[in-house]
């Protein structure tokens, strides 16, 4: 908040004194704290560091030694700069043993070839610090209302981010205290360069205060945390010590973001926000900086296999669509990432729809697959079995790609594979395209309205007469086909005797007008059946 030495000589009042720098002009952006007029040569122990000292030099020193020592004691009290007036004591030039001290020192030493009125001079100079203290205030409170305004309307942490790299022009991180990346605003700089390698870089900042700049990486840091639980860190990325208001608008803004969390720790983590938009950028078109961003949250997407998952809350219980809440994915995608954590894969984690957790596994290329995934299945089951709905859940693995344009593929696959498994017998701990078999290939053609119309046709009249009458023609038949035609077996899992069942197959055949002895006849009604019951989820 404070001028430098440039901007006070840049004064009016001074500038009439025709002042010329002709040493320490190194130090010309020093701050100027105060202004001291002063004609004694021990003055440095009456200093507090920052001043401007004015001068006519008619009290200092003679000697070389002694015009030496007046300047090393000026720089050591942190003064900003000497100013000698060449009117009274020297009238062209001062001697050369002063300019040499004030070069070594890096002290800003200016002469005055005009007599100047010292009194002007300071009240030139305290005005202008005034102002520069009244702007700094009219700043801070701007900030304190803009994010106060944020805090209230419960602004997401972009939102938060971005009005920091508008006020402060400057890129700004928000990280874990892992250093995994969760938002950022490169404030129109490259972001690939802003990303690049940040969790090592970042593990080498550390800062001893909640809030302080470091100078070798060019950051201000500050905690992001509340009342003791500290979970993050913002990162202004300044090459130049930050000025105090960009201080405030670190601190305001880790204090946002904390209330943030706090507010919305029943909605989905930021983590899994972050995770959410990158794997949705990845089905859709990702963006240039998108590995970039993946391997700053520790998903590095070069060079590896990567795998699509999807993991869905089984039908053990409940209907598949009743299970999957947007609170039971989020639970399941919490405990996916633990179990991710647990056995050390790098993964993205997110709810992407309304029906499923992805995950989308990055994995070295010599990596042993089939064991990493029997591993991390183990521990899904496991963990998603120890949340508060004690989930069983289904896990679906699609192809391993190495090119980012291909695992789009490999996500939708999971996804297929894992709608398809849901129904599918057995116990698998993780279900690939080859264990689906059937159902795998109608789940994906499932969309095709030719598929819809076999179904239609098929079971049409079957589906019409149970609506209209509140028969169950379309669950018996669904026992007869599971049971391979075994009709007693059939009647056993549908709750009848055999003589009943057997006048309700009789009642299905006239119905659909086929014979249920006939193999073609039973297999067309048999996929008919997985298309309608996938048309049901």
């Amino acid at each position: 908040m404070y001028p430098t030495v440039a901007e006070a000589l840049a004064l009016p009042v001074i500038r009439r004194g025709e002042p010329r720098v002709i040493a320490g002009a190194a130090g010309m952006q020093r701050r100027v704290r105060w202004v001291h007029a002063a004609e004694i040569a021990d003055i440095a122990h009456l200093l507090r560091g920052g001043e401007l000292v004015l001068t006519t030099g008619i009290a200092l020193p003679e000697d070389p030694a002694g015009l030496a020592e007046y300047v090393a004691g000026l720089a050591s009290v942190g003064a900003s700069g000497l100013v000698v007036e060449l009117v009274r004591r020297w009238n062209d030039e001062v001697p050369g043993a002063l300019v040499a001290a004030a070069e070594r020192h890096g002290l800003p030493l200016v002469t005055l070839a005009r007599e100047t009125r010292f009194v002007s001079v300071t009240e030139a100079v305290v005005a202008l610090i005034v102002d520069a203290q009244l702007a700094e205030l009219r700043a801070a409170e701007l900030v304190h209302e803009t994010f106060t305004s944020l805090t209230v309307a419960g602004a997401e942490p972009a939102e938060v981010l971005r009005e920091v790299a508008r006020m402060s022009g400057l890129p700004v991180v928000l990280e874990t205290l892992g250093h995994e990346v969760l938002a950022y605003d490169a404030a129109g700089q490259d972001p690939t360069a802003l990303l690049a390698d940040w969790g090592t870089r970042s593990q080498a900042v550390t800062v001893p205060e909640r809030t302080a700049y470091h100078e070798q990486s060019g950051w201000l840091v500050t905690i992001v945390g509340a009342r003791g639980a500290d979970w993050g860190r913002l990162v202004l990325v300044s090459p130049e010590p930050p000025p105090h208001r960009h201080v405030v608008v670190a601190e305001r803004a880790a204090s946002a973001l904390a209330v943030h969390r706090l507010v919305a720790r029943d909605r989905e983590s930021l983590e899994r926000q972050t995770h959410r938009t990158l794997l949705t950028q990845l089905l859709g078109r990702p963006p240039q900086d998108l590995p970039a961003r993946a391997a700053a949250l520790g998903v590095p997407l070069d060079r590896r296999q990567l795998v699509g998952v999807a993991i869905r809350p089984g039908a053990a219980t409940a209907p598949a669509q009743a299970l999957a809440t947007q609170e039971v994915l989020r639970d399941l995608a919490e405990a996916t990432a633990l179990a991710t954590r647990r056995v050390t894969v790098p993964a993205l984690v997110g709810v992407v729809d309304d029906t499923s957790v992805r995950a989308l596994l990055s994995l070295p290329p010599a990596a042993g697959l089939d064991g990493v995934l029997r591993r991390l299945a183990r521990e899904v089951h496991r963990t998603a079995a120890a949340t508060q709905h004690a989930l069983p859940v289904v896990i679906a693995v699609g192809t391993t790609v190495s090119a980012l344009p291909d695992v789009r593929r490999s996500l939708g696959e999971a996804a297929h594979i894992a709608g398809a498994a849901l129904r599918s017998p057995g116990n698998r701990l993780y279900h690939r395209l080859d264990d689906v078999r059937l159902r795998g290939l109608l789940h994906l053609l499932r969309e095709d309205e030719r598929v819809r119309a076999f179904a239609d046709r098929e079971l049409g009249p079957l589906v019409t007469r149970d609506g209209n009458q509140g028969s169950r023609l379309v669950e018996l038949l669904r026992c007869y086909c599971e049971q391979g035609g075994n009709k007693s077996a059939a009647a056993a899992a549908a709750h009848l005797s055999r003589t009943a069942y057997y006048q309700q197959l009789s009642r299905i055949e006239q119905v659909l007008g086929v014979s249920l002895e006939d193999p073609e006849s039973v297999l067309s009604l048999y996929v008919a059946l997985l298309v309608h019951e996938m048309g049901e989820h």
